[in-house]
């Protein structure tokens, strides 16, 4: 492939981006950031594009990571991309792909009215604002340190909540009582445990006086009996950091009545890459 005479119309780097990040929360070979933190991002290839809409990999979320592993190279792991930086790379993707220009539909709550609204991905990176883990949240004498989940854990918790759903659904088709019950129980059960996991994925240590837990099958037991204030507090500094990470709502005028109101932008790589 060196001596390929078409290798200088190979496609190059269209653009490129500072991580939220910096770089930081990253175990060693994950990702190889060049010296000016400016990494370079390739637009889509055919292949890319078959495989954005290909159903099973998007589910289970090998489409994102084949496609970062062929615009973002200097990501060398893309399961491990922490929670900070994923809507900055994929949105890097989309311009360095088709333009800074993106069409969203959008329904407006005043009339009801379904229309097409452009929105500047550009100025959504620019808004993209550093999130730091570095400080830690005291509860008496504890000390508990948090950290971005990885994509990996991203995905893991988006397909155990989709399952979830399915269950919840099913429910209803359950004519005998007693079996709907214990479904339903099962169920709680379930979603308690994912929401207490998704919690102590997001912990990186707590420290006592006497000592520093990283060990999360005891973290997850302490999360499951603590005191419900401490719980509660825990949960909400965890949530009041992914808030902080999650994109701006769009400030959108409806074309028809003119009633301004704020839409949150979610990235579904089904209709993200088109």
């Amino acid at each position: 492939m060196s001596n390929n005479p078409l290798k200088q119309y190979f496609r190059r780097p269209s653009i490129y981006i500072r991580l939220p990040s910096k770089g930081k929360y990253y175990d060693p070979g994950v990702l190889e950031m060049p010296e000016n933190e400016e990494i370079p991002v390739y637009p889509m290839t055919a292949i890319d594009e078959v495989t954005s809409k290909t159903p099973d990999a998007v589910f289970n979320g090998q489409a994102v990571v084949d496609i970062i592993k062929s615009c973002v190279p200097s990501i060398k792991n893309p399961w491990k991309i922490n929670s900070i930086d994923l809507d900055t790379i994929l949105i890097a993707i989309r311009v360095a792909s088709t333009g800074d220009e993106m069409d969203i539909l959008s329904t407006c709550p005043s009339c009801t009215t379904e229309g097409k609204y452009g929105i500047n991905l550009v100025q959504l990176l620019s808004e993209k604002q550093d999130i730091n883990y570095d400080n830690t949240l005291k509860i008496r004498d504890l000390e508990i340190k948090f950290k971005p989940i990885t994509y990996t854990e991203t995905n893991k918790n988006n397909m155990t909540q989709y399952e979830i759903q399915k269950a919840l659904v099913m429910l209803n088709e359950y004519e005998d009582s007693e079996e709907k019950r214990k479904q339903t129980q099962d169920t709680i059960k379930k979603l308690n445990f994912i929401m207490s996991e998704a919690i102590g994925n997001t912990i990186e240590y707590i420290k006592t006086p006497e000592t520093s837990v990283t060990d999360m099958s005891f973290i997850r037991e302490f999360l499951d009996n603590c005191d419900r204030q401490t719980n509660n507090a825990i949960r909400e500094y965890s949530i009041e950091l992914k808030n902080k990470n999650q994109l701006k709502p769009l400030r959108i005028k409806c074309s028809n009545c003119q009633h301004e109101y704020e839409q949150n932008l979610v990235l579904n790589i089904t209709d993200f890459f088109v």
